[in-house]
């Protein structure tokens, strides 16, 4: 890992949110954490979202002699968004942060979290004594997104919970940190195949498997969905490998990233799901839900239902048997 970072941030109105995800994420990886504002309950389990309030965009990119171009080219595709909503972005920010500084601000900031009704996401740094039927994921994002703070985590959480039944294998699809597989393997999961275009959110996934002792039963990759064809749906870096047909299908398939990527992969996460398997897919803005309902409709996906959370859109749904 390098000695030291450049950590961008900006701050913008909620519907803005996946506009800039998608500025930042084209220049950069291991994902973009986004950061709600909230209030926590005494007992630091519990928080309130502020509704409509201003969400910061935070991202890590190591400050090395590529540093100033990349930030230079996040800095003029947020400008172009700014000639749209002038007031709704604010200016990106950018500071030099030492590896360990970065580590033990995470430490200060993250506390146990309580998820749906039985997940607890425990920092690898405090303690936490579970309480009946809960399990608990021992979590060390990194620089990873996948805390559980923001809503379509969170809510993920919840409708893997509902959906998991013992022995299922699970695909999550742009994994970050791993919590959404953890989560299935703690609930009865038999094994996931974990993956992301980041080599940064992979890294994250092995180490919070290994913590959970979960290692044995995560294969993580740095990988993505191959589209029609072979062909790749969006453009990514080199060295990312393309799965297809090979996998096979999965009980269970997750897919946290955003609007877009989910229109774009809707026909190959279905592929990959098992007929009567469940399909969550999150990220997903108010204002983009149709675009992506209708392409995981036409992909094959039934019985959909939905979680909403400021603007936020979580989809669970069917694969229909055959």
């Amino acid at each position: 890992m390098p000695a030291y970072w450049l950590e961008l941030s900006v701050t913008a109105d909620p519907e803005t949110i996946e506009s800039i995800t998608e500025v930042i994420s084209r220049y950069t990886q291991g994902g973009v954490a986004i950061e709600e504002p909230f209030e926590l309950r005494d007992d630091g389990q519990e928080h309130t979202p502020i509704p409509g309030a201003p969400v910061t965009c935070r991202v890590w990119i190591p400050d090395d002699a590529d540093a100033e171009q990349t930030r230079a080219r996040i800095e003029e595709g947020l400008w172009r968004l700014r000639q749209i909503a002038p007031e709704a972005i604010g200016e990106l920010g950018s500071k030099r942060v030492a590896e360990e500084d970065w580590a033990n601000a995470w430490k200060e900031y993250y506390h146990p979290l309580r998820l749906g009704e039985r997940v607890v996401v425990r920092p690898s740094w405090r303690e936490y004594a579970p309480t009946g039927d809960q399990v608990v994921i021992e979590l060390d994002p990194g620089m990873a997104f996948g805390t559980g703070l923001h809503p379509t985590t969170r809510n993920c959480v919840r409708l893997v919970e509902e959906a998991t039944r013992t022995g299922d294998r699970v695909l999550d699809v742009g994994c970050g940190s791993g919590i959404l597989s953890l989560a299935a393997l703690k609930l009865g999961a038999a094994s996931a195949l974990a993956i992301d275009v980041s080599g940064v959110a992979v890294e994250a996934t092995i180490e919070n498997a290994r913590l959970n002792g979960l290692a044995e039963r995560v294969d993580a990759r740095v990988a993505t969905l191959e589209g029609a064809d072979g062909e790749p749906y969006f453009p990514l870096p080199p060295g990312i490998a393309f799965l297809g047909a090979e996998i096979g299908t999965f009980d269970l398939v997750l897919a946290n990233i955003i609007a877009r990527v989910v229109t774009q992969l809707a026909p190959a996460l279905l592929r990959a799901t098992r007929p009567g398997g469940a399909l969550i897919a999150s990220g997903i803005i108010e204002e983009r839900r149709a675009e992506a309902i209708g392409a995981l409709v036409a992909a094959g996906l039934s019985d959909i239902r939905e979680i909403v959370e400021n603007d936020w859109v979580t989809l669970i749904g069917r694969r229909a048997a055959r």
